[in-house]
């Protein structure tokens, strides 16, 4: 009722609150998203771990930052924000802000070393057949 689901989203096994965003390129399985809460773009639960699946929970009012991996079993309260990128393995609790963001790190020259090493394997595994 009331809620918006965009575009490529795939809702399995999960219960939508009246106002709620579930935007674009979006996996929300095995969850519940509470009312008027935001889940952003390209956001996925990750419900299955290989021996069972699990649940997230999503509180009113939340907002979830695009491109946002929750790991279930996993709590978002009520009113929290999770940035964008973030992998969320733990509860978050209401009001609160959780980032999980590494720094950006750029290696001078990286690009070329990292081909000529991927080439060097290549050309191994050609001689190796």
């Amino acid at each position: 009722e009331d809620a918006h689901i965009g575009n490529f989203v795939e809702i399995k096994n999960a219960d939508i609150a009246a106002g709620a965003k579930v935007n674009h390129l979006t996996y929300v399985g095995d969850a519940r998203v509470g009312a008027k809460a935001n889940v952003g773009a390209g956001t996925i639960t990750c419900n299955y771990d290989g021996f069972g699946k699990y649940r997230t929970d999503i509180g009113a009012g939340a907002f979830i930052g695009s491109n946002t991996a929750l790991v279930a079993p996993v709590r978002i309260g009520a009113r929290a924000v999770v940035g964008a990128g973030s992998v969320i393995t733990k509860d978050v609790a209401a009001d609160a802000l959780a980032l999980t963001r590494s720094p950006q790190r750029a290696t001078a020259g990286g690009a070329r070393k990292l081909a000529k090493r991927a080439g060097a394997r290549a050309k191994a595994a050609k001689a190796k057949n």
